[in-house]
């Protein structure tokens, strides 16, 4: 599932989703990594007052989750990564 292209992005959101949960990076599963093209600098989660390059930004979508939550994440194809939902 994590190819050697996403290793660096999924890493990194790993790290960002055990600080954010509290938890141990091994209690966190990867459940999903996909490449995809963002339509600009936001990487699919604008934030409201914020101006973006208009420009397709190639990247990934990485799903993991620990328990009950679920984090998106959202990067770009180097170590940008922004935490765009939790469930």
């Amino acid at each position: 599932m994590v190819s050697p292209e996403s290793a660096a992005v999924v890493d990194a959101a790993v790290t960002d989703a055990a600080s954010h949960l509290g938890v141990s990076r091994d209690t966190l599963h990867v459940d999903q990594v996909e490449p995809r093209q963002w339509p600009d600098s936001s990487l699919g989660c604008p934030q409201p007052g914020q101006l973006y390059s208009q420009i397709v930004t190639p990247g990934f979508l990485i799903v993991i989750s620990s328990g009950a939550h679920q984090l998106e994440y959202h990067s770009d194809d180097r170590t940008r990564v922004t935490l765009c939902t939790e469930t």
